[in-house]
This record gives structure tokens, sequence and C-alpha cells, in this order.
């Protein structure tokens, strides 16, 4: 039994506050710290859980709270031009769930506030201290708080990451600028049905939202990156005549831009992937989900490894005697499993922006790609089945033999 009592956790996220979750559950008391003044609002658009992710929440007691605020998908589809083409399911698991972000994390907090968690907000680290017995985080306001060990829930752009290793690599932009908005106009497919499209010049994804309208989300290429602050400086009158031109020659996109608001349009800005981190802990500092492993959206997993990650993490400091050895059977329960995952993200990436001969070509091979490439028992299984068992016991790495 681990003689961790305390804990800090930097970000008020999604990992952060299921992180805090787990810990509570596994005898640790930990305070999520919040750069934010508040918890989030009307911030962030949908992002989906897959079955893994949903089977994670069920660790921390927020698997039924969170299906409630979510769309269940049972079905998904491919299209290109005016060619569509069911995509098979994977058998024997829930659907994939999408759920607007802001949602997601007031579900997250209010559970998270329930079992004995704390929040602190305004609380933007910058620095830390570590020594033999413990660790002090330094916030901007100048205020400092004091734990165990200090766990970096704090995304992409992590702080903690830097201070566990200055040389630590940065996201990367993956070409993609990201947009979502609700539609007036009515696609014509069944309810809870995700459509693919590969557009004459983007990507977009598209499902109807209960209680009318369509949901979309497009991916435009782009040459340089954006940040957020700047992607959201430019109107949201100009992105969306953007949008209109773009997907001007596809069907529906042209219907689903042309019935859209700008007052409605959600600027996700550039999208960023994590590329593999070397060191994921350091002392008594460590990493969870985006600020250690970002797929690409393309995964379909990015919130549900952040979800499993907080999970395992809690379980390895339950059950492992030290914290050093805590943190490398987390890395061991973690790290081939998320890189893999991003590893095939990286290869959609690619053919979310297909040249004119590619795209020709994608109607006449989406039969042999739907029943090879694009086979779930052979793409998704393994992250799809994924089920942490929480009261099994964490052992220390086997000897080898």
């Amino acid at each position: 039994m681990t003689t961790v009592r305390t804990a800090i956790v930097i970000g008020g996220g999604i990992a952060g506050p299921v992180t805090a979750l787990a810990l509570t559950r596994a005898g640790i008391a930990a305070t999520v710290h919040e750069a934010y003044p508040a918890t989030t609002g009307g911030i962030g658009g949908t992002l989906a859980l897959a079955p893994n992710g949903v089977a994670a929440l069920r660790a921390v007691g927020a698997q039924e709270a969170v299906t409630a605020i979510a769309t269940p998908i049972h079905h998904s589809a491919m299209a290109v031009g005016r060619r569509r083409i069911a995509l098979p399911t994977l058998a024997g698991v829930p659907p994939l769930r999408v759920v607007h972000r802001a949602e997601l994390h007031r579900v997250l907090h209010d559970r998270a506030s329930a079992e004995g968690v704390s929040f602190a907000y305004g609380r933007r680290l910058v620095g830390a201290e570590q020594t033999d017995s413990g660790v002090t985080a330094r916030f901007e306001d100048g205020s400092t708080a004091s734990a165990d060990i200090l766990v970096g829930a704090d995304g992409i752009r992590s702080t903690v990451r830097g201070l566990i290793d200055p040389s630590a690599p940065g996201p990367r932009f993956t070409g993609l600028l990201s947009f979502e908005a609700v539609a007036r106009h009515e696609v014509d497919v069944e309810p809870g049905t995700m459509t693919f499209a590969f557009g004459r010049r983007g990507y977009y994804l598209y499902w109807p939202e209960p209680g009318g309208g369509t949901r979309w989300g497009a991916n435009l290429p782009q040459q340089r990156p954006m940040s957020l602050v700047e992607a959201r400086a430019v109107p949201a009158e100009q992105w969306l005549d953007t949008l209109r031109t773009s997907y001007g020659d596809d069907d529906p996109g042209r219907r689903l831009m042309a019935t859209s608001s700008a007052d409605d349009l959600q600027v996700v800005g550039s999208l960023q992937i994590m590329p593999p981190v070397p060191h994921w802990h350091r002392g008594r500092m460590v990493l969870v989900g985006d600020a250690v492993h970002a797929p690409s959206n393309s995964s379909g997993q990015g919130a549900s490894l952040a979800i499993e990650s907080g999970v395992q993490l809690a379980r390895c400091l339950r059950d492992l005697p030290d914290v050093e050895s805590a943190f490398a059977a987390y890395v061991r329960l973690r790290r081939a499993r998320v890189e893999k995952v991003a590893a095939r993200a990286a290869r959609i990436n690619h053919a979310k922006a297909p040249g004119p001969v590619a795209r020709t070509l994608m109607p006449l091979l989406m039969p042999l790609l739907v029943r090879t490439a694009m086979n779930p028992e052979k793409t998704v299984a393994d992250e799809q089945r994924h089920v942490i068992d929480w009261d099994a016991p964490v052992t220390a790495e086997p000897a080898l033999r």
C-alpha cells in the first residue's frame, strides 16, 4: 500500500477531475487547481467517448451521469461525392457517445465535488519544488500548495510537462483547422448515424442532432497553425464564408454550411497532436491525459484515453508501496496502448485532405477499404473492448525470465 496521502492535480478539464476522483477512491485526498477563474461554461465543442472511455468512467462512479447527457451513435457511414457506404460496427460493445465538452466538464466537476474533491480556480501554475517527501506548487497569483505528489492534467500545452523535462517535445500541428456548428438543414439519415464525408476541398462529418437540425464538424486543410486566440480573432462570419466556399460543391456540405449561423459557429482552432513523450514523470510529478498523450481527433479516443490514464494512475498509487514504483507501473500500463492509438490516428489524418487523383479513386476503392483497412475487428477491437478492472491489484513489473 502506498504512502501517498495527498495530491495536487493541475488542470480542471476532463483528465483532472477524473484523476482526482480516482485518487479519492484510492484513499488519496486530491485538490484540482485550474488556471481559469471559474468553470468552463459554454467553452468548447463536441467530443466523442468510445466504449472503453465510458467503461473507465464506471471506476469513478460517473458512467450513468455522463451517458445521460450524451448522444449515442449506433451507426456510421463514409461518403465521397454521391457515393455512400455503411461502415461495419464492432460487435459486443456499447455505442460511441458524443457529448458537449462543457456539459462533460460540469458533470465531472459535480461528481468530483460530491465525493470530496476540492477545486481552486484562478491558479495558473508557474513552478514547482520537490523534496524527498513532497512537492510544492507555485501559482501566478503568488499562492502555493503542497502535497505528496503533483499530477499534470494541464492539457497539450502542459506547464508540468516542461517542469518534468525542459526538453520534452511540444504539440505538433496536423495541418487541419477545425470548426463545429448545428445546421438547420435536416439530413436524410437514420438518427444515431455519423457520416464521415470527404468533400472536394476538405473533410467533414455530421449526424442528426436530437431535437432537430444536423450537427457537423469540419477539418479544413491549413498551411500554418493558428492558436485558438488567433483563430477566434477572425470574425465568425468570415470563417463561415470560407466554409461555404470550401464546401459549396458538396452535398450535403453546401446545405449544412448555408443553414448554419455565424453566432453558433464553434471555432475550435488548429488541431494538435502530441508526439511520444520520453519522460512521463520525474520525482513526485507525473503527467496524465493530453499533457502526455494527445492523439489526433481522428482516433475518437482522446478523451477516453485521458479518462483511462487517470484511473490507471490511481490504481498504481493505491497498490504499490512508493511513488517511483507506482509511476513506473503506470507508464508500463499506458505507454504502448496510447502510442498505438496515436499511430493509427496519424494514418487517418493523411486521408482527410485527399488530392484530385485520390479523391477520384476513393469511391471505387471504398468497398475494398471497408472490407480490409476499415474492418473494426482488425483496427479498433483492442481499443474499444479494453476494460479496466478497478478492483484488480496492480503489481510491480514481473522479473524477466
